[in-house]
């Protein structure tokens, strides 16, 4: 079989899927293709949901205040339920060297237009009622962000693209991305070869993989990261909640009240665990328990419904890789997500259709120029 579209795209995931949404109602034929048997089977589902336009570098700030516009409006747009909850972040401090890093990101943070604000122990106690208040110095809040469920997203967004003429070829992964001169032709697939002039990689943890089909390289290497959530309990507080603080086997951890007022939560694995493992441990929770009980004593009574483990695509410098692969022309990256796809995915949707038909703004070269595959990824995202 071979078929002809405008733009096939590879991976139906926190990216692939929006992104064909976009495509669609900019008048592009799409076809996305997964090895999965239907949309947000990989990574997006053991993604937490929470959404932030809280970073340190500009072009995810830019990305991201897009994509809580969409998540935000998304139900009213399309009647589609996705689980938005506008409760949201605060970071917080409980020693010097972390409060003087979070003030002086606020001022940077304001410079790109986020809506933020350092605020005091007191501040933070009305946000986060019961948080310990020994050593508490403050924390930032940025009330724009939230929360939202993955997959009920990743449904919505499939189901939007196919209403929008978007052709979904699931469980079927691609075996090759066909080049001829230096330029991309399309791909193949056991069912076929199916024709294309662009071919955007958004396949998430594979990413690598996938872009080697196109003799290319890109410096994504996933490792593992856990998760897990408690039963539904009456709201006692708002935001995701983020400490800092490193702890034994552990950079940092986060947890947050969902729209089903369930608590999810997840840690940062220090050293990290490179690797495509999806297994879970018996060290996460022990792990994880004590440090959430030890900065909110009110949860030492939940219940724990089920944990699990999902993969960060990470980049040397904790930013993604979105833009044109140099080395073969038509073949659009949209990579290393570093953990972030979920938040990051309807904004860059967005921008991959605008670059596609060329109605990219200034503020979009801007981000193109900040995540291009060949920066010298030398500085570091402070709160990858």
């Amino acid at each position: 079989m071979s078929r002809a579209f405008d733009v096939i795209v590879v991976g139906a995931g926190s990216v692939g899927a929006p992104a064909a949404w976009f495509l669609s109602r900019a008048g592009l034929s799409t076809a996305v293709f997964d090895g999965a048997a239907s949309a947000g089977r990989g990574e997006n589902r053991a993604a937490i949901g929470g959404i932030r336009a809280t970073h340190s570098d500009r072009a995810k700030i830019a990305v991201c205040t897009e994509s809580i516009e969409i998540f935000s409006t998304w139900e009213e747009r399309t009647g589609d339920p996705i689980g938005w909850y506008r409760g949201g972040y605060t970071f917080v401090a409980y020693t010097e060297e972390i409060e003087t890093l979070l003030r002086n990101l606020v001022e940077k943070q304001r410079d790109f237009g986020l809506d933020i604000d350092w605020v005091g122990p007191d501040r933070v106690r009305d946000l986060v009622p019961g948080i310990v208040e020994e050593g508490l110095r403050g924390g930032t809040w940025s009330p724009r962000d939230g929360s939202a469920s993955p997959l009920m997203c990743a449904t919505s967004f499939s189901r939007q693209a196919e209403r929008a003429g978007a052709r979904f070829f699931f469980r079927e992964p691609i075996r090759a991305i066909l080049v001829a001169k230096g330029r991309v032709r399309g791909v193949r697939t056991d069912r076929g070869v199916y024709h294309a002039p662009v071919v955007v990689n958004a396949a998430g943890a594979a990413a690598r993989e996938v872009a080697a089909l196109a003799g290319i390289d890109v410096p994504v290497v996933p490792d593992s990261h856990e998760a897990g959530v408690t039963e539904a309990v009456d709201r006692f507080f708002e935001p995701m909640v983020v400490d800092l603080r490193a702890g034994p086997g552990s950079k940092n951890f986060y947890f947050y009240q969902n729209a089903e007022d369930q608590v999810v939560f997840c840690i940062t694995p220090d050293p990290p665990i490179p690797g495509t493992d999806h297994r879970s441990t018996s060290v996460f929770l022990p792990q994880v328990a004590k440090r959430m009980v030890g900065l909110l004593p009110r949860l030492v009574n939940l219940k724990i419904r089920r944990v699990w483990r999902g993969l960060y695509p990470m980049t040397p410098d904790g930013s993604p890789i979105v833009g044109w692969a140099g080395e073969v022309e038509g073949l659009f990256l949209a990579v290393g997500m570093c953990g972030q796809g979920f938040m990051l995915g309807p904004g860059l949707g967005a921008l991959i259709a605008r670059v596609l038909t060329g109605t990219e703004t200034g503020k979009d070269r801007e981000v193109l120029a900040d995540l291009a595959p060949d920066r010298a990824f030398a500085e570091a995202e402070a709160l990858k």
